[in-house]
């Protein structure tokens, strides 16, 4: 197989980028510099595709050994022959591989294994030739062996059936036959196994849909429900249609006595080792189909979270609320740095209100607070009440938001909560997290499993590598594209840039607390273990504010300095204008980009993201992601009306729609129904986490705790 041109045919572009990007990936560089630095020889493909381009890359070249394997093997049975070999070798996927094998393959003690001891094969052989002339029980009658224990003709042809069904059923042709029309016709079916019960899967207690039309969502619900032992699940194959087809491949001589032998030998054949085996081969690829399209979503969805933008010069109170071991308090600086702690008992059993307030109070006036971030998890409800009351009695001007606290009880019970904040028990560790996540939701998210992270469905279901693979590479991204500050940012934040594992991260840490900040990305090679290559992949996302050179805090390349400094000096610039705040519409300066990018022997690419840094250097790509919701008021569930338009943060995007923050502590659904106008396929088309959005209340159920909305509003004003 040319692998280049696989490649190239199923992500659509040209062969030249796959081979570059190929080349770069063998190199050992990794995605998000090849992304960012390496645009010239890849035509400016993006970290999506290149991702992409590296998970097939890696399957392919599988498949590609696989196949050697297997030919190896049948090499030495010494049963590989030209015809195999080719068909072997132009396999497109690892169960085609294995369906060619199948016969080859070393087995267990099998039923037909055991009728092969007896000699019953040449039997087998007559009955599947079909040959005119002779009848079935005198042949058979040859092979009866008291010695060899075939009992009697009964007893012979048993065996030579139980011969022809797993040869039959090891045949690609057949396999593959069953798998397509299955997979086209076939009905996937759930019920319960007890009506009585009442569960979340009462919707699929009497289901049936074509398997070609499942969606992922219900893949993974009935599989859960199964695991559960609540449903009952089966794959419904078009047998008879099945049947007919290998009857007629097989059946040569239809009135014949060997015929009526086929016949149950085909059936047998299929219900007993083919069928089964499609079905568990089809359940598992519907599985993973429905698992990968659950992975994108989540990690589109963590994407959006991550790069929620920082609310920067703000201290901030953390309030981690809770009921009977009181809410936990931690007032945060504008850098992240822990002032004060404590805890206050406002909430049931114990009800200490006023106390409460003037604790917040007197920390609002000493620290001059001017944020609350409040925790979505249990009495936040009550908590926001209370803040809301105490606003309105205070004349300092302050506003709270509530933060999706999922992952901070992990992260305070964690080793890194741990070392970063001993002195602290996990309530206080959780309440400067949920304070931190509002002041920079990337620092501090990172410090998280973004498993543990509440933006996806079915996570605990799904093939645990994969998708913390999928997830580590959208962390990797993001981080990357913001870049961080090398003279401030945590071990766990520098593990995720390009080049640096977290032995480095660590490293780079004890340099900074023993020799002071940096003044220079070059210092970055003095660290330990941190070499030339580790170097190259990293330095262009460490910023260095006030440095020794200013585009140290830019996200031009080391490698690019030169270039750098030579188009200052020909359009007339200092550098020190970039510390200044940049060069506005130096841009406009230049007459002729792919020109000047010759001049200074740099691609044209290149010399486009250079003058970008030079106008706004170190651009934080986040700032052009909507705000939170700052609020001073409180809106309850029972105060939903009909009609009523509100705003709300996009929490969650699931395939059928997304969950929106009202305010009301019970996120309302739009149905991806009610959100455009136009079709589309998936809610992502049109939102995404962190999203600001206008909805309408189309229905509110306080019992269930349901809030439905819609998108829609001029459509349905």
């Amino acid at each position: 197989m040319d692998i280049i041109q696989a490649l190239k045919e199923e992500l659509q572009i040209g062969r030249n980028q796959v081979e570059a990007a190929v080349k770069l990936i063998d190199e050992g560089n990794t995605i998000p510099f090849i992304a960012r630095y390496r645009k010239e020889a890849t035509g400016s493909l993006n970290d999506e595709v290149l991702r992409q381009l590296d998970e097939r890359l890696r399957y392919l070249r599988n498949l590609e050994d696989k196949k050697e394997q297997v030919i190896g093997a049948i090499r030495a049975q010494e049963k590989l022959t030209p015809a195999l070999e080719k068909q072997i070798r132009d396999a497109a996927t690892l169960v085609a591989v294995e369906d060619l094998y199948l016969p080859y393959r070393p087995k267990r003690r099998t039923r037909a294994g055991i009728a092969r001891e007896k000699g019953l094969e040449p039997l087998a052989v007559w009955i599947y030739k079909q040959e005119a002339g002779g009848s079935l029980e005198a042949e058979a009658a040859k092979y009866v062996s008291e010695e060899k224990g075939v009992a009697d003709v009964s007893e012979a042809i048993d065996g030579a059936r139980d011969i022809l069904a797993e040869q039959i059923s090891e045949m690609a042709k057949y396999r593959n036959y069953a798998r397509k029309k299955t997979m086209q016709d076939g009905l996937l079916e759930a019920s319960a196994k007890d009506e009585k019960i009442q569960s979340v899967y009462e919707m699929y207690y009497h289901f049936s849909e074509p398997v070609k039309k499942l969606a992922g969502l219900r893949v993974l619900a009935i599989n859960r429900g199964e695991k559960e032992k609540i449903l009952s699940v089966k794959l419904i194959a078009p047998e008879e249609q099945i049947v007919r087809y290998m009857e007629k491949q097989l059946i040569i001589r239809p009135d014949g006595d060997a015929a009526r032998v086929m016949e149950e030998v085909i059936l047998d054949s299929y219900r007993r080792l083919i069928g089964p085996a499609i079905e568990r081969e089809i359940r598992a690829g519907l599985t993973e189909t429905a698992e990968n399209g659950a992975i994108q979503v989540f990690g589109k969805n963590l994407e959006q979270l991550l790069m929620q933008p920082p609310i920067a010069g703000c201290v901030v109170l953390g309030w981690d609320p809770a009921f009977r071991t009181g809410c936990k308090l931690a007032v945060v600086d504008e850098t992240g740095k822990v002032l004060d702690t404590t805890v206050i008992y406002p909430t049931a059993p114990q009800n200490r209100v006023e106390e409460s307030k003037e604790i917040v109070k007197k920390l609002i006036r000493k620290y001059g607070i001017s944020l609350i971030s409040v925790g979505n998890g249990t009495a936040s409800r009550e908590s926001e009440q209370i803040i809301v009351e105490l606003l309105k009695e205070i004349p300092e001007k302050v506003q709270y938001v509530i933060v999706n606290e999922a992952g901070a009880s992990v992260y305070s019970a964690s080793k890194l909560a741990t070392e970063e904040f001993p002195q602290f028990d996990v309530g206080q560790r959780s309440a400067a997290s949920i304070a931190r996540r509002l002041q920079d939701p990337l620092a501090e998210l990172v410090k998280i499993d973004p498993k543990s992270i509440g933006v996806g469905q079915y996570q605990h279901d799904m093939n645990q590598k994969k998708l913390g693979e999928a997830l580590g590479g959208v962390v990797e991204d993001c981080v990357n594209k913001v870049g961080v500050d090398l003279n401030t940012a945590s071990a766990s934040l520098l593990e995720y840039i390009s080049g640096i594992s977290k032995a480095i991260a660590k490293n780079i840490v004890a340099y900074r607390e023993e020799n002071g900040r940096f003044n220079s990305r070059r210092e970055l090679l003095k660290v330990a273990k941190l070499g030339p290559k580790a170097y190259e992949q990293c330095a262009g996302f460490m910023r260095i504010q006030g440095g020794k050179n200013p585009l140290d805090a830019t996200s031009v390349h080391p490698e690019s300095y030169k270039a750098a400094e030579a188009l200052l000096k020909q359009l007339g610039h200092d550098p020190k204008e970039i510390a200044a705040g940049g060069i506005r519409n130096i841009r406009k300066e230049i007459a002729d980009t792919a020109k000047l990018a010759k001049e200074l022997s740099i691609g044209e690419p290149t010399l486009l993201d250079i003058v970008s840094e030079l106008e706004k250097p170190a651009r934080d790509p986040r700032e052009e992601m909507p705000k939170p919701i700052l609020r001073t008021d409180v809106l309850e569930m029972k105060d939903l009306k009909p009609g009523m338009i509100l705003k709300g943060t996009v929490r969650n995007v699931i395939d059928f729609g997304a969950f929106v923050d009202i305010g009301v502590h019970q996120d309302g659904l739009v149905h991806v129904s009610q959100m455009t106008d136009r079709y589309i396929k998936h809610p992502l088309e049109a939102v995404s986490v962190g999203d600001i959005v206008e909805v309408k209340v189309l229905a509110v159920d306080v019992a269930k705790k349901r809030i439905s909305l819609t998108m829609k509003i001029r459509e349905t004003k």
